[in-house]
């Protein structure tokens, strides 16, 4: 069998057990109990520790010369964390009535006649919604989608009487159903990006309205897009500059945890070449030790090398 650990790793390994061979207390350090563990289910005898201290400190590095300090992230307010916008025109949002709002069974199998009900009943309900009858127009809608639930049109068309009744959840719901049946239906994007305006959802509203006019341009469709974008954009470009920062940060804390384990590394590998003298502390060398330990590289040589053994 190959080895299932790269050289790096086994190196490592060397100098861990260099290490214990040099001071066998290290093998009662907490952090190292899985491996005393595994040495005893071997059946191996481990020597008692002679002096091993409650609280293992490790001395602070001094800098150097060619030493890049390390930068330590300091809390800035950040004067655009909480963007803020004129929420003219926004409502509070609607409570879903999952009675009055029927959405029909998707399953049931549809017959000609059926249909053509559901398209006199489509027909009564737009005559209804031009005159203002709104409440008439949802009413007449819902049956004909209880007559023919795999119509995006009426989904979508009902979405916008409740757009008109400034019912934008309601108006969001029966959008997105239309969408599910028919994912290039121009007005369910039309309508429910409108209707995440109403909510102050800028995010939302420009990227279904954007779409919309994507597949059926109208001069109202424009209209309403033109309104969200520059609300739009300012969360987009928030959201953007966030996430270079958060990038920036996990790249600089990468690069420190590499130096911490080079460092680390070069230590660990100077002290296995040093013999201890006879009055030397046994745990002399613990807080360097106990430093490699912190390198994830190093618990994972073990853990893979303890489990293929």
């Amino acid at each position: 069998m190959s080895c299932p650990i790269g050289k790096d790793a086994v190196d490592k390994l060397k100098q861990f057990i260099s290490l214990c061979k040099s001071n066998p207390d290290i093998l009662h350090l907490p952090d190292l109990k899985f491996f005393k563990d595994y040495l005893e289910s071997l059946g191996a005898s481990l020597p008692e520790t002679r002096n091993m201290p409650s609280d293992i400190k490790v001395e602070p590095k001094e800098a150097t010369d060619t030493e890049e300090p390390v930068q330590e992230d300091v809390l800035e307010s950040d004067p655009e964390s909480e963007l803020e916008f004129d929420m003219t025109g926004c409502v509070e949002p609607d409570f879903i009535d999952d009675m009055n709002q029927k959405m029909g069974d998707p399953s049931k199998e549809l017959s000609e006649e059926v249909t053509d009900q559901a398209d006199e009943k489509r027909m009564e309900a737009m005559s209804q919604l031009s005159e203002g009858n709104i409440e008439k127009a949802i009413e007449l809608f819902t049956e004909a989608i209880e007559l023919n639930p795999t119509s995006a049109l009426l989904f979508a068309k009902r979405g916008q009487a409740y757009l008109k009744l400034t019912k934008p959840n309601a108006c969001i719901r029966d959008c997105t159903r239309a969408l599910e049946l028919n994912c290039d239906s121009a007005p369910a994007y039309k309508f429910r990006g409108r209707a995440y305006r109403l909510l102050g959802e800028w995010e939302l509203a420009a990227k279904d309205l954007r779409q919309a006019c994507n597949i059926d341009l109208d001069e109202q469709t424009d209209e309403w897009l033109k309104e969200v974008t520059p609300n739009a954009k300012r969360i987009e470009e928030h959201l953007l500059k966030k996430e270079r920062k958060k990038k920036d940060k996990e790249e600089r804390e990468r690069l420190d945890r590499i130096r911490q384990a080079r460092e680390a590394h070069a230590k660990a590998a100077t002290a296995a070449k040093e013999e201890p003298e006879d009055d030397a502390d046994p745990m002399g060398n613990a807080g360097d030790f106990y430093k490699l330990f912190q390198d994830p590289e190093v618990m994972a040589a073990l853990q893979v090398k303890f489990y293929y053994i």
